[in-house]
């Protein structure tokens, strides 16, 4: 079920990316794709019923969580928030210039 929530958020992201001609759209449809990878990537590692990964003995064997694609998860939403604050702050100067967010009158006003 969580994993036909992630490709439903990444399609509901990728529709948006393709078919809108807003900027800013455009911009929270790409942290929508993003999001759901992150939520994909922390599922990979997600196992049922095991336990967090803290290791009290080593003789001690047991079923646990792997925590690796959480770690990777945490660091891509960071890169992934740098990211998105230059793609809002591009749109802002884009804007500045040519006062509209419509990608087909920056194309037309390019000139």
């Amino acid at each position: 079920m969580t994993y036909l929530l992630c490709s439903l958020l990444f399609l509901l992201g990728l529709s948006g990316v393709l078919l809108k001609r807003n900027l800013i759209k455009i911009v929270i449809s790409l942290t929508i794709v993003e999001y759901s990878l992150f939520m994909l990537l922390a599922l990979v590692g997600y196992k049922q019923n095991a336990l967090p990964p803290i290791v009290k003995s080593v003789a001690e064997e047991a079923n646990y969580v792997d925590p690796l694609p959480q770690a990777l998860v945490l660091t891509a939403i960071v890169i992934g928030l740098a990211t998105t604050a230059l793609l809002v702050a591009l749109a802002v100067r884009i804007y500045e210039k040519y006062g509209t967010f419509d990608i087909r009158e920056i194309r037309r006003l390019k000139g």
